[in-house]
């Protein structure tokens, strides 16, 4: 059975490069049938902290994965690490110095490491130092702890990062020591930032929590890292978890780096958007209002349903909703600096929304159709463009210069609240 591991370290947030391998290791064990586990590596007992630890594991739910036994503590294993590395020391395997124990690497070897993304990679131990196993402070080093909780956890395939390559020998090494039989390795090209650097916070939100924040979905974000080296065929972008299931295999992983496009991402989150109904929408909307702390207590659910209808079409995320849509909740809305100089600080202009606003208190019926109808009529009537209204109306109710049709804003936001934005602006 394939057994794979992800080894997250709880001293920050998951990382999108971390959370990539996270989600390669899980897809894989789901592809062949095998199992998914988690290493907790909280050596670093100074550094590492539990609310990280939550919150990763936390991240990994919103993205769907799920592991399949209880996470192993390496701060729970102390005791195993320094019993082990006593074996190899009176095998004659390592030596002491101080109050370390140090493995002795055999020289003039060449280790041949058949790895499964890029093919054969050859190393000489010439070139590998005696390995620290457990430091004079009695903690385990990394390379060792891993191998000995690797073998504990029967890991059949270890897939991870290329950063990880230079430490495959000396790994190698332990676990023929330890007499273990060694596990595959795959290698995985690193994601780099949109200009072939590495990738950091100058590029973008590097943590999944940034991106659960600014209104990403968990299925847009697992379905782009997924294609950051691996593809479906047939040019295919948008694939589900399901699907992916199915058809991911490790061997058609390309070994070239990746770019991280976050561009690209916000196209595939609009276009998951898009494909929601409204109703899967409404929890989620609702949600990422409160984030931004938006109080919509006294709109009914039918209310912010119909803002969803009219806006999803129009936004990447759904912090985009919030700042769209902030003139629906609240009356000292944000107002675009650039679009008040162009529409509405020419008198003319407010002279054609106030003539608007008059018309519009004796609208009977306040439809969208009869709104847009008085619009055009009016622009004819003063021989004006039906834009000479529409440009500053917008910009009034809104304080933006995009958004919904304006004719649909201006029926949802109901007479009384428009007429009242109008004339405010047009005596302001």
């Amino acid at each position: 059975m394939t057994v794979v591991r992800f080894a997250p370290s709880p001293t920050g947030f998951l990382h999108i490069g971390s959370a990539r391998t996270a989600l390669l290791n899980w897809l894989y064990a789901r592809h062949t049938g095998g199992k998914f586990l988690l290493r907790i590596e909280d050596t670093d007992q100074a550094r590492s902290d539990k609310k990280f630890l939550e919150e990763i594991l936390e991240d990994m739910k919103w993205m769907g994965l799920d592991w399949d036994a209880e996470p192993v503590y390496q701060s729970s294993r102390f005791d195993v690490y320094r019993e082990t590395a006593k074996s190899l020391l009176r095998q004659g395997k390592a030596y002491t110095e101080g109050d370390a124990i140090i493995f002795k690497v055999e020289k003039g070897r060449e280790i041949e490491v058949n790895d499964i993304i890029h093919g054969k990679i050859v190393f000489n131990t010439d070139e590998i130092k005696d390995q620290v196993m457990i430091k004079s402070d009695g903690s385990p080093a990394y390379n060792y702890c891993c191998v000995v909780d690797d073998a504990y956890l029967k890991i059949t395939h270890i897939i991870r990062g290329d950063d990880h390559i230079s430490n495959t020998p000396k790994q190698i090494l332990l676990y023929e020591a330890l007499g273990v039989e060694l596990p595959k390795f795959a290698h995985m090209p690193l994601m780099m930032g949109s200009d072939g650097a590495k990738l950091s916070k100058r590029h973008g939100a590097v943590a999944v929590e940034e991106y659960k924040k600014e209104g990403f979905l968990p299925e847009a974000l697992t379905n782009y890292l997924l294609l950051l080296g691996w593809s479906p065929g047939e040019d295919r972008e948008i694939i589900s978890m399901e699907e992916a299931v199915k058809l991911f295999e490790l061997e058609k992983m390309r070994d070239v780096q990746s770019r991280f496009d976050a561009q690209k991402l916000r196209w595939m989150n609009g276009e998951y958007i898009m494909k929601k109904n409204t109703k899967e929408l409404l929890p989620l909307i609702k949600k990422q209002l409160l984030t931004e702390g938006i109080d919509f207590s006294e709109k009914k659910d039918e209310y912010i349903e119909k803002l969803i209808d009219m806006y999803k079409i129009r936004i990447k995320t759904l912090k985009e909703f919030v700042e769209l849509t902030d003139q629906f909740f609240v009356d000292e809305y944000v107002m675009d600096e650039k679009g008040k100089r162009k529409y509405l600080d020419k008198e003319p202009n407010k002279q054609n929304i106030s003539l608007f606003a008059d018309r519009l208190e004796r609208l009977d019926e306040f439809s969208h159709e009869n709104i847009e109808s008085l619009c055009r009529t009016l622009a004819e009537e003063n021989n004006f463009k039906p834009a000479d209204i529409i440009h500053p109306t917008r910009m009034a109710i809104s304080g933006k210069t995009r958004g919904a049709g304006l004719f649909e804003m201006m029926e949802l936001l109901g007479k009384e609240k428009v007429i009242e934005r109008l004339r405010k602006t047009a005596t302001g």
